[in-house]
């Protein structure tokens, strides 16, 4: 990018001089030029919005318009997969372009993120945008190399949040999350923002984290609907001992209080009293509506008092239920997002990204939650809108990950991707390319434990159409899948005769990612 083109972009000397200054990622004087317009980017995450509750990626059991509408007019990612499906750890690793022990951020029990660290909005922010971000931080300090910024403690909370402010102070607000983290987006964009520089909004939802309270607006909808059993709901775990000793099973750990509102004057759950703290942030109105709704299906419930698989199918549809419910919301919510964009004519000069920190299991192997390096919670959802200049349209299907972000939101600023970046820029792929070279695998690795829902430790590569993993610290036990054959991942392969020449190819895979991306774990378990 010249000096030229900077200015154009509505760079200032100063901000011309920040660009010369930065020691790793300076202006590109080969990056290929998009726009003459300065190139916004607008990046919309959810936290555990899986794709088969995505109607871009799965028809089977909800309708979302709104987030279909950006992979209708930009590409929607096939094969788009996170790095460690957990939320800090996934926000790290698409803040710095890095795995989770390369940027220090590798658990949310044990992790506190350094802020201070170079990340894709610092490196912006340095080459004169103005960065902001509002919603879900989720990583145990305050946001650096922003702006402006507006974060809700932890995870947060549905109803009536509590909002720290970049003056420091927390403060309790009225309201539904979802629809205000998107009133702040958008009241930064309208009344905060300087239009002459471009700029990356960062907006960060709650939705559709765990504990499902949907809008009372909502509570009705999807009450008719039967979803479909997943073919994998009564999964035995056969030749899968991290999969069974994980804590996540439907029938036997989605709390009915808690999670599905079954509350019950005799009722008890380790979770009640957390229960109750969110509930109690609805006003008397909110409150009397929520209750007004759940209580008949609390009375049939306890009246029937299912037991076994009809314990276990009852829990599963209150479960996609709620969810979808709150899905419902934050589609609503990035229509208006996109609305606010057509309206100013800003879509022709900015990226609009969608994705989630992860995938999530929708009863699939008889599971909520994610963690594993299964499909359903390795592969995120990833749409993206495209500006002026990049013409890819429709699916993408080479493999990318969530570290590649960064690299592709500096390169289209027309930055420099850093050396110590681990990802890899998407924009050939943006600009309709295929690369006859591009990655052939991905590496993922999963850390905490021992932690809720006691998913295992564990690391692994994955081709387009085979798995390995290695689960470790107190267990040895490696796992191989042919995707092709078994893509819901039933019948372990590692060890049994006739896939000696596959698993010595994934091995080696698996060893050479490790060594690309500097992980010190293979130095406790070498790969030969």
């Amino acid at each position: 990018m010249t000096k030229e083109t900077m200015f154009a972009a509505g760079m200032t000397a100063a901000a011309l001089a920040a660009v010369s200054a930065l020691p790793s990622c300076s202006a590109s004087k080969s990056a290929e030029k998009v726009s003459d317009k300065p190139l916004n980017i607008v990046y919309i995450m959810t936290d555990d919005h899986t794709a088969q509750m995505m109607s871009a990626y799965d028809t089977r059991n909800i309708n979302t318009p709104n987030l279909d509408r950006i992979a209708a007019d930009g590409v929607k990612f096939t094969n788009s997969f996170v790095a460690n499906s957990l939320s800090g750890p996934s926000r790290a690793c698409m803040l710095t372009g890095k795995h989770s022990h390369t940027n220090g951020f590798v658990s949310n029990e044990t992790s506190v993120f350094d802020a201070s660290q170079p990340t894709w909005p610092r490196y912006l922010r340095d080459a004169g945008y103005e960065t902001a971000i509002v919603g879900k931080w989720h990583l145990e300090t305050m946001p650096q190399g922003f702006d402006y910024w507006e974060i809700v403690p932890g995870q947060g909370d549905y109803w009536n949040p509590r909002f720290i402010k970049q003056s420091g102070d927390t403060v309790a607000e009225k309201g539904y999350i979802t629809h205000m983290i998107t009133d702040k987006s958008l009241h930064w964009l309208d009344s905060v923002h300087d239009p002459s520089k471009p700029f990356a909004l960062i907006i960060h939802h709650k939705a559709i984290h765990r504990n499902w309270l949907p809008d009372t607006a909502d509570l009705a909808l999807y009450e008719d609907v039967t979803f479909p059993i997943p073919e994998t709901f009564y999964d035995k775990y056969e030749g899968r001992p991290a999969a069974e000793a994980a804590e996540m099973r439907i029938l036997d750990h989605m709390d009915l209080i808690y999670d599905l509102k079954m509350d019950h004057p005799d009722s008890t759950s380790h979770l009640k009293s957390t229960y109750y703290a969110f509930v109690n942030r609805m006003d008397s109105a909110e409150r009397a509506k929520f209750e007004a709704f759940y209580q008949p299906i609390r009375d049939d419930f306890f009246a029937r008092n299912p037991k076994g698989r009809e314990l276990a199918e009852w829990k599963y549809q209150r479960y996609m239920r709620d969810y979808a419910k709150v899905v419902k919301s934050l589609d609503d919510n990035v229509g208006r997002v996109l609305d606010y964009l057509k309206e100013h004519d800003l879509l022709d000069n900015t990226l609009v990204v969608y994705a989630s920190d992860q995938g999530f299991y929708m009863g699939e192997h008889g599971w909520f939650d994610k963690r594993f390096m299964y499909e359903e919670s390795l592969n995120t959802p990833l749409v993206m809108m495209l500006p002026e200049g990049l013409k890819a349209r429709g699916d993408i299907n080479e493999m990318v990950q969530n570290i590649d972000y960064a690299p592709t939101f500096l390169e289209l600023a027309g930055l420099e991707v850093p050396a110590d970046i681990q990802g890899v820029s998407l924009m050939p792929l943006l600009r309709g390319e295929h690369p006859a070279d591009w990655r052939d695998a991905i590496y993922y690795h999963y850390h905490e434990y021992p932690a809720e829902h006691a998913v295992k430790r564990h690391y692994g590569v994955r081709t387009s159409r085979y798995k390995l993993m290695h689960f470790y610290n107190d267990i040895d036990h490696w796992e191989l899948y042919d995707l092709q054959s078994d893509p819901n991942e039933l019948n372990n392969l590692y060890g049994k005769p006739g896939y000696e020449d596959i698993t010595k190819e994934m091995l080696s895979k698996l060893k050479a990612l490790q060594e690309q991306y500097d992980d010190p774990i293979r130095h406790q378990f070498p790969i030969e």
